[in-house]
């Protein structure tokens, strides 16, 4: 299964670079033909998605190569780092379409051969929202931080390619200048608005952030559920690439056999790792101790 899933992520991460290298390429030869503001932004930020995408490429590769001896948790934060260069690009770009408008807003640029920006941006319109469902779809379903940032990029794609249209019908119907520029600035903030969010989701996996409260007490059902386990501590657990890790100290009596309380942790880290699949589990056993026994099956 987790190859078959390495698999799908390559395929995905290959038809976004290459779909971002025909698209950017198109975009900035209309950008040139029409000398429009927003479109030339469109191309810079789809220029930046062919970045992404290559970036999304390498590190879904890297992050698949298994652990070895100076990497034993694997390569999973080659995509969680991906995520973080995807987002930091994304916020220098705003920057860029932000000068751009207001410059062309301060002196008037005229627009030229709308007919050619408006055919371009349509079909980026709808082949942008094809392969960012795609991409989006896989990366959800692998848990790919990585293809989760570019799948974003494809659909923040979409959503600029008809805004940018819309600009364009505009501007050709009522010959005001400034629609152009205008659109370009509302462009900014909406990169800028998920760049954020994806920064902040790589750089909680980065520094070990613990996994959601749902997964947290999915872990904690399953270490009460089994009659043997008096209580638990040090519970930790991170995510890590499209990996769970999990680790934690389980209390059993103090009168077990070896065989009984090993038999207990796989027992464990089997359900452990079925509920937050794909996922790898280390339980510890502790022997039941009086002095720091506690009521019920809780981590202090």
């Amino acid at each position: 299964m987790r190859v078959l899933a390495e698999q799908r992520k390559r395929t995905a991460a290959m038809w976004s670079f290459g779909y971002n290298v025909a698209l950017t390429l198109l975009k900035i030869v209309a950008a040139v033909m029409t000398g429009s503001v927003s479109l030339l932004s469109e191309s810079v930020h789809s220029a930046t998605d062919v970045v992404a995408s290559g970036i999304a490429l390498v590190s879904v590769r890297a992050a698949a190569a298994p652990p070895d001896h100076d990497h034993p948790y694997g390569h999973g934060k080659m995509e969680s780092m991906a995520g973080f260069g995807e987002s930091i690009l994304l916020l220098a770009i705003v920057g860029y379409i932000v000068f751009e408008a207001i410059q062309r807003l301060v002196v008037h640029h005229p627009v030229q051969n709308l007919g050619i920006g408006l055919w371009v941006m349509a079909a980026s319109a709808v082949s942008s929202l094809i392969i960012g469902h795609y991409v989006s779809k896989v990366g959800q379903e692998t848990q790919s931080v990585a293809l989760r940032s570019n799948g974003q990029h494809l659909m923040v794609d979409f959503w600029t390619s008809v805004g940018v249209l819309s600009a364009l019908v505009l501007t050709r119907l009522t010959h005001l200048v400034w629609i152009d520029s205008a659109f370009a600035l509302a462009l900014a903030a909406w990169i800028a608005f998920g760049a954020w969010k994806m920064l902040k989701i790589a750089f909680d996996e980065l520094v070990d952030k613990s996994l959601p409260e749902d997964e947290l007490e999915a872990v904690h059902t399953i270490l009460c559920a089994e009659p043997g386990v008096l209580s638990y501590h040090r519970l930790r657990a991170r995510h890590s690439g499209s990996f769970h890790f999990v680790d934690v100290h389980v209390v059993v009596p103090n009168d077990w056999s070896v065989v009984q309380a090993h038999s207990l942790a796989d027992r464990i880290e089997k359900r452990i790792n079925e509920e937050l699949l794909p996922a790898q589990t280390v339980v510890h056993i502790d022997p039941y101790d009086p002095a720091k026994a506690m009521d019920g099956c809780k981590d202090p």
